[in-house]
């Protein structure tokens, strides 16, 4: 089911040489995460903006449950929509509590009872323990701390959609490792939509079910990461997303790209079994590890093997990935 679907959105700043986002047109699945990529300047922010109305549209049409954005009230539009940023915006001199909750105190309609209840199992979603953190104010705070009650705060409402601009830009790498697993755990739970503005294409492709890549205000390609790993549009998205990386390949390429379906008679035999979700990268793992001619792939619960991978099947599958020229493949709108 479509949650946010953008049609022809167009935003052209006056005077600018061109527009800042041009005629942008895909659809965001309800409660996937779609990663926004590109260059300096590509659009990405001003993409995510629109959505809210805290930048408004040239022309086109940006659908969220059916209904266009721009007849809405813009602000009734923003107190339905999670906004989390870089700079997280905490309010310095408001305790963690207030801070998350005031959001749903202008939303209004809660009780006091209620507010506070949602602060705790907020705080709890973000991995801060209420009774610890409950009273302290931001300058108490780490950064990624900071970010954990940013985070939190946007969630007060229950929002269908969260909206994320480099939030985790700012933080050292342990730091961001963690607040990236962080919210990979949240959404695990929660299920939202979100569209997530990064420059780092490991987080892209970490956080992502879907990824947007654009340039220079135009949408290039969509696609899942392993799509856009192994069919890059041009070379514009093959380098950009590290396409002809072994180590990426092997990273995030599914074990199914590589199966043989008839391998030699000594691999079926006794080999070990291995599951049809796992990557090129945990297959070539296993098989070093056990020093097994190949393993037979099956799907969680059958006994029927989908295949079977081979040292020889992954560097066949590596090689004919990196070798293949930039091809056009429809864009999945």
């Amino acid at each position: 089911m479509v949650k946010i679907a953008f049609h022809n959105i167009t935003k052209q700043y006056p005077g600018a040489s061109r527009p800042a986002v041009d005629a942008v047109t895909f659809d965001v699945p309800e409660g996937s995460t779609c990663m926004l990529v590109g260059t300096s300047g590509s659009g990405k922010t001003t993409l995510l903006r629109m959505v809210n109305r805290l930048i408004e549209p040239s022309s086109g049409e940006i659908i969220i449950d059916g209904t266009n954005v721009l007849e809405e009230n813009p602000i009734q539009l923003r107190r339905r929509i999670g906004y989390v940023i870089q700079q997280v915006g905490l309010f310095p001199h408001m305790t963690v509590a207030e801070n998350v909750r005031v959001t749903a105190d202008i939303a209004g309609g809660w009780t006091r009872q209620q507010l506070n209840t949602r602060v705790d199992e907020l705080l709890n979603l973000v991995g801060l323990p209420p009774d610890e953190y409950r009273k302290r104010f931001p300058r108490q705070l780490s950064g990624g701390q900071q970010q954990r009650v940013g985070l939190a705060r946007a969630l007060a409402t229950d929002p269908a959609i969260l909206l994320m601009d480099e939030p985790f830009g700012a933080l050292d790498a342990i730091t961001r490792a963690r607040m990236q697993e962080e919210l990979m755990r949240v959404q695990k739970d929660v299920q939202k939509t979100i569209l997530f503005v990064s420059h780092d294409i490991e987080e892209a492709f970490k956080l992502g079910n879907q990824i947007a890549v654009l340039s220079e205000g135009k949408l290039v390609q969509i696609g899942s990461p392993v799509e856009l790993l192994a069919r890059p549009v041009n070379d514009f998205v093959r380098q950009l997303v590290g396409a002809d990386s072994i180590l990426r390949q092997l990273q995030y390429l599914p074990v199914s790209d590589a199966l043989e379906k008839q391998p030699e008679a000594a691999i079926q035999n006794n080999v070990p079994t291995f599951e049809a979700h796992a990557t090129l990268l945990e297959a070539m793992l296993k098989l070093l590890e056990t020093n097994a001619p190949g393993l037979k792939v099956q799907n969680n619960g059958s006994s029927e093997p989908l295949g079977y991978i081979t040292l020889a099947s992954i560097n066949r599958e590596i090689t004919q990935t990196r070798t293949q020229p930039a091809e056009h493949i429809e864009t999945k709108l």
